[in-house]
């Protein structure tokens, strides 16, 4: 476990000549010198805030519309890239390289995506450019050495864990977020985010689109599922509060999502507007608790979602609604930091060209704009509003100042050594927090639940926990073997299962299925190894489950122990 006084400062030189810029030119408008060494190096002095007001005020246009985008780009590596990838970054950004798309544009960020075909959120996932902790590490520094010196880019992913889940070797794996819900132990969750993000912070990720402050509602959204905590506000408001704290002592910028709410919903709002069509009241006692919580517990962010909030400005998305980010976030709620829309290449924001969607969301009250599906023409919008007086450039410099404060405090002390990752004490408490999910909906609470040894079936996407859980289960003594106990593990959405008194069914996602299911029913709410190991000791009858849903299943107990 890392320290919390250990937060991420990239390894950036600061300049001892002319005043730097964030985006690389000195005062007197030439080009910034690359960092004299990678190295740590002293933080910059001075109240980030106000840093970041004085240096905004020498912005060009063009560096306060940098400063508001944060896109993805094509290639594992920032200057190096495939013929594919060029083709990609040409036909996004007008450059071939993602350094390159750093520098023309004057970016404040990036965000790194991965696609993986069983992720709900694959369809905005247009590239994949995180594969190892050193690759990724060597991405991250040459951003930063191209952006020059000052303070560090925002580089971002969605490192929810579970479902959503880019880097999956290398970096500690938790389980999912409904996990820590069923665990109901906040000083673990807290444990367990911050060796998360210290892994982050080490490979230059200093962004983590993460935790999901969404409140279930009694139909379970879909997209959204195993990625919430559960369903009780005050237990997510725990959980977000204790991730939050996690991630930001580690040296990562969390940024709670979908506000105000994606968890009473049913339609996913990749491909459509879902609607919270909960009244004024319902909405303030059911879905903003745990984004309240995660502000006061000094999350840095705010994802903005496209989400239809009748009690509010039926008919705009949240994305687009001033009376949602303005009068609600900033007015009512009192957030005083970055407002980061969800991915402008969703549907409900490509309701409109890049250029117009990209002016409409600042104008609305977002001051990062994230993944825009045309680099070129989004900057073209915000260069073409501030020309016509569509777009104030005092809102844009607001946003341009947010963002750069927020780079300004991640630029604070030292990026962890490589050696600090997926270290043991880590993986400990990853795993004493998905041992502590393990909940048993139907059979006995002590002893072994398996006799004979046991038979595991599962779809087929499922061969990895099944290897993992057949060497779980030989560090106790229980074989895989035909004849033996069936042990079924069942993912979201994997169609109807049919399971005997004598079986056992293992629900490694949202628990809703078993209640269908006939035989002992457990739920581990995630298919991490960890969760895997977890499993097995219970199986064996060698550990207690102790977790307790966070969801309600209907004809089922929270907990039969």
């Amino acid at each position: 476990m890392r320290p919390a006084a250990v937060v991420l400062v990239l390894a950036l030189a600061v300049s001892t000549g002319g005043t730097l810029s964030a985006c690389g030119t000195d005062d007197k408008g030439g080009a910034a010198a690359a960092p004299a060494s990678s190295g740590p190096v002293a933080p910059p002095s001075g109240d980030p805030a106000e840093r970041a007001a004085a240096t905004v005020a020498r912005f060009s246009d063009e560096e306060l519309v940098g400063q508001v985008l944060m896109p993805y780009a094509y290639g594992n590596d920032a200057t190096t890239v495939t013929g594919a990838s060029s083709r990609e970054n040409n036909a996004y950004a007008g450059v071939p390289t993602p350094a390159e798309m750093i520098t023309r544009y004057k970016l404040g960020g990036l965000i790194l995506v991965g696609w993986s075909a069983d992720d709900p959120t694959a369809g905005t996932n247009k590239t994949s450019n995180v594969d190892s902790p050193e690759q990724i590490r060597k991405l991250t520094g040459g951003l930063n050495k191209v952006a020059g010196a000052g303070a560090p880019l925002l580089i971002g992913t969605d490192q929810e864990y579970g479902a959503v889940n880019r880097i999956r070797t290398g970096v500690v794996q938790l389980p999912s977020a409904m996990a820590f819900g069923a665990a109901r132990n906040p000083a673990a969750t807290e444990a367990a985010w911050q060796a998360a993000g210290g892994d982050l912070a080490a490979i230059g990720i200093n962004v983590d689109f993460a935790p999901v402050a969404d409140v279930l509602g009694p139909r379970g959204s879909g997209v959204i599922g195993s990625r919430s905590f559960g369903g009780t506000p005050a237990d997510v408001a725990a959980q977000v509060v204790a991730a939050t704290k996690g991630l930001t002592a580690a040296g990562v910028a969390p940024a709670l999502k979908h506000f105000p709410g994606h968890g009473h919903t049913t339609a996913d709002s990749h491909e459509e507007l879902p609607a919270l069509t909960q009244d004024r009241a319902a909405l303030d006692r059911d879905d903003l608790p745990p984004f309240i919580a995660g502000i006061q517990a000094g999350a840095g962010m705010v994802m903005s979602g496209h989400l239809d909030v009748k009690a509010i400005d039926p008919g705009t998305p949240a994305t687009f609604s001033s009376k949602v980010l303005v009068d609600l976030l900033r007015g009512t709620m009192g957030f005083k930091g970055v407002v980061v829309s969800d991915a402008m290449n969703m549907a409900p924001a490509k309701k409109w060209p890049p250029g117009e969607a990209a002016k409409r969301a600042l104008l609305a009250g977002n001051d990062l704009l994230l993944m825009p599906p045309n680099l070129k023409q989004a900057q073209k919008g915000l260069l073409d509003g501030l020309k016509d007086g569509s777009l104030p450039k005092q809102r844009l410099v607001e946003s341009a100042t947010r963002v750069l404060t927020l780079r300004y405090r991640l630029a604070a002390t030292a990026q962890p050594d490589a050696s600090t990752l997926d270290t043991e004490t880590d993986r400990a408490a990853a795993q004493a927090a998905s041992a502590a999910a393990v909940t048993i909906f139907r059979g006995r609470c002590s002893g072994a639940l398996v006799t004979g040894g046991v038979t595991i079936t599962a779809d087929g996407k499922w061969g990895q926990q099944r290897e993992w859980l057949t060497a779980a289960l030989a560090e106790h003594g229980v074989q895989v073997k035909s004849g033996g106990t069936t042990v079924r593990l069942i993912g979201y959405n994997d169609g109807a299962v049919t399971a005997s008194s004598k079986d056992v069914t293992v629900a490694m996602d949202t628990p809703y299925a078993l209640k269908t299911i006939q035989g002992t029913l457990i739920a581990t709410y995630s298919s991490s190894q960890a969760s895997m190991k977890a499993l097995a000791a219970v199986l064996a009858g060698k550990a207690k489950a102790p977790g307790k849903s966070p969801v309600k299943v209907d004809g089922l107990p929270a907990s039969a122990c």
